[in-house]
């Protein structure tokens, strides 16, 4: 496959969201080994066929400057919250169970609209996921008291027994590799060997940045809680929390209940997981991206 049709792959990719790359942007998201100059080559022939066009330092498939500009104020403010998502990452990997917290979403890309949500991928002792996801979102019920509760979208729990990610393909392959690790040295190194699988979508993306926040020791009240229910008892309750938890949400689903955003509500939930239902985005974002690899197809000429 020349380098000249995976570059439109990868610029049609980040297109779905109105979002044009940098020359080394596409080279890292490249689905085929290669390098900055084979890349830039390939860039400029595309752009002389007009298959392309040059937004400044960026590439898109829209000659659209103003989605140029978009970008740049997104990067802006990105750069203005993710000091505080890192902090509130922080926070989460104090509480119990909890052992490794990541930046996921819009923000682990560097870019945060208007309503822009602080998304976070956290991982569990294993067998003590529910019990940690429920304390975890009593603090998110606080949160709306003080009009916060964006900042605090806990939207993926796995343990550490279930580290491989089950869906592979481009979607999860992104944002696997795009997750800012925030704390837990440990569990991230682990994560992220368990899913070197994502390096077959993306070969080019470099290796992956380390925690900002080392987790030196835990603080007294996490030991305390972990020494209380590291028992038979706590994986009793560990289990009857999930199944509060997911009869809650598929009644949630029976009534169509939708999301701030008015996304549907759904859960997907196991003894060793807690996710949102692909079923609601990433299967939606898919077929958008299928569909705009078939109008490359049709209308490009390599």
């Amino acid at each position: 496959m020349k380098t000249t049709y995976n570059i439109l792959q990868t610029v049609g990719y980040f297109d779905i969201f109105c979002y044009p790359l940098t020359v080394s942007e596409i080279h890292r998201f490249l689905g085929k080994y290669t390098t900055i100059p084979e890349v830039e080559t390939g860039l400029q022939e595309l752009v002389n066929k007009k298959q392309l066009f040059q937004l400044d330092e960026f590439y898109s498939l829209q000659n659209d400057m103003s989605i140029a500009h978009q970008r740049r104020k997104g990067n802006e403010r990105a750069g203005r919250l993710l000091p505080v998502a890192y902090r509130i990452g922080s926070l989460l990997g104090k509480f119990p169970f909890v052992r490794a917290v990541g930046i996921s979403g819009s923000l682990s890309k560097n870019y945060a609209d208007e309503q822009a949500d602080f998304d976070f991928f956290i991982i569990t002792k294993t067998n003590h996921l529910w019990i940690a996801r429920s304390m975890l979102h009593v603090l998110k019920k606080l949160s709306f008291l003080l009009g916060k509760q964006h900042w605090y979208c806990m939207n993926y729990f796995i343990d550490e027994q279930a580290l491989v990610i089950a869906e592979k393909n481009i979607f999860i392959a992104t944002e696997v590799l795009t997750l800012k690790p925030v704390c837990g040295d440990e569990a991230m190194s682990a994560f992220f060997k368990a899913n070197q699988w994502a390096l077959d979508h993306l070969p080019n993306y470099p290796q992956t940045a380390s925690v900002v926040y080392s987790n030196t020791f835990d603080p007294w009240y996490k030991k305390l809680v972990e020494f209380l229910f590291t028992n038979r008892f706590g994986n009793w309750l560990d289990d009857w929390l999930m199944r509060v938890t997911e009869k809650r949400w598929l009644k949630k689903e029976r009534e169509n209940q939708l999301n701030i955003k008015g996304d549907p509500l759904g859960l997907l939930a196991g003894k060793h997981f807690a996710r949102l239902n692909p079923e609601h985005f990433q299967k939606k974002f898919l077929m958008l991206y299928q569909k705009k690899l078939e109008e490359i197809n049709s209308t490009i000429q390599l």
